[in-house]
């Protein structure tokens, strides 16, 4: 971690439902951008970009101008190519903090505090969430949605937690063996193309908030606590012995099993799995589409582990970064923070807003995330989304050697210690 971004302290008391952004959309301070193109990089395939496109629609209708939109799993290795080349988009979707103030560092972000009506932006941003997209005072990305991770997916037609949710981490598994005879307690899908991996390290950071609590959670994606001190190694081989170990289908199909396809055992005529651990923003992808929330699926929270640290929630949110300042870029970004535009997310589902005006969810589900992040006693952001790339990148490698077996835990926290000496210091 960069020593800016190891001043920031993203584990806080949330005090709004999720973060939101506060500006302008199209104003005539843009001048005349008609007939001009944003070009886009992002992460979004499929159904999100779809979402995406609709969400940008209005303001090419208002303005003439167009977006021309690129989806890739590979975000880190394009745009750690393109710092490099000065061959950037216009404005792209940010693997995670961690990455941001490096690009702001290399001068190739621009800031936004001149872009956006910071007064509002500030005002309507939840702290933990706008000190993330700072760099030395200076507001270098916005969240567009928002999500809650950790969230325990269930089949209710199977067996309704609804009315007596699991509270502790036995308990859970406990119930899905009685509950839930024959059939593995985890559906797991890791893959992600160039990204695979990273739904494991979800599950690590889940483990970790839990057992350790926020302050080695912090310690430890500042690069501060070792991969082999026993506090993250615990959670790593819980990972392994209690997830991977009791997964549908096996190490070698969660390797191989996309993640938004993941969950899909759920709902099989002979359920292959108990619960889902992913975020709120499963239910725009695979089967949960087109299923209906709350009688088809449902949740409950990650139940707690050690309950010296109740109350705990992981969450994320999708950065967004401008490296050129033309004008149409300007005002796209403007456009995007507001609510207008998250609401035609929301209302798609499978998002939750980062502007806290846009509240057209679509079902209860959607709205007891947002929920959740309202009451959460402490929030923490996605640890490996504050990593620097190596270290981001060697995680989510280590996951899958881990998860496959090709690696033991011991050799797996090694091998990060080792990139962790390195990804620190540069």
């Amino acid at each position: 971690m960069k020593p800016l971004l190891r001043g920031l302290v993203p584990i806080t008391v949330v005090l709004l439902a999720a973060a939101a952004c506060g500006g302008d959309s199209a104003s005539e301070d843009d001048g005349d951008i008609r007939g001009d193109t944003v070009t886009v990089i992002g992460t979004w395939g499929g159904d999100e970009q779809a979402a995406f496109l609709e969400m940008v629609k209005p303001w090419e209708d208002q303005t003439g101008a167009k977006v021309q939109y690129t989806g890739t799993r590979d975000i880190n290795t394009v745009l750690t190519t393109g710092v490099a080349s000065g061959v950037l988009p216009d404005l792209a979707g940010l693997p995670g903090p961690g990455q941001m103030t490096e690009y702001a560092n290399a001068g190739a972000l621009k800031p936004l505090n001149d872009v956006l009506d910071l007064p509002t932006y500030e005002a309507d941003t939840a702290p933990a969430l706008a000190a993330l997209g700072k760099v030395d005072d200076q507001v270098y990305g916005v969240f567009i949605k928002a999500a809650i991770k950790g969230l325990i997916w269930f089949n209710p037609k199977v067996h309704d937690y609804s009315a007596s949710p699991p509270t502790t981490w036995e308990d859970m598994l406990s119930q899905a063996t009685t509950n839930n005879p024959g059939v593995a307690t985890w559906c797991l899908g890791i893959e992600s193309g160039a990204a695979s991996g990273w739904p494991a390290t979800d599950w690590v950071e889940d483990l970790v908030l839990r057992t350790a609590g926020p302050e080695v959670y912090t310690s430890w994606y500042q690069g501060k606590t070792k991969w082999t001190d026993p506090a993250i190694k615990n959670a790593v081989q819980m990972y392994v012995t209690d997830v991977v170990g009791k997964t549908y289908g096996g190490a070698q199909t969660a390797v191989a099993t996309n993640f938004e396809v993941a969950g899909d055992p759920l709902f099989a005529a002979q359920p292959g799995c108990a619960y889902l651990h992913q975020a709120s923003f499963i239910t725009g992808l695979g089967q949960f589409k087109n299923l209906q929330a709350g009688t088809d699926y449902n949740f409950f929270p990650f139940p707690d582990i050690n309950s010296q640290y109740s109350g705990a929630v992981e969450g994320a949110g999708d950065l967004f970064g401008m490296f050129h300042d033309t004008a149409a870029a300007k005002s796209l970004m403007r456009y995007l923070v507001t609510a207008d535009a998250q609401d035609i997310w929301v209302k798609r589902g499978g998002a939750l807003s980062a502007n806290k005006n846009a509240t057209s969810y679509p079902d209860e589900i959607s709205k007891r995330s947002a929920q959740i992040l309202t009451e959460a006693d402490t929030f923490a952001f996605d640890a490996s989304d504050l990593m620097p790339t190596a270290m981001n990148d060697a995680f989510w490698r280590g996951m899958v050697s881990l998860t496959n077996g090709s690696k033991s835990v011991d050799q797996v926290m090694s091998e990060l210690d080792t990139t962790q000496a390195d990804a620190y210091t540069q």
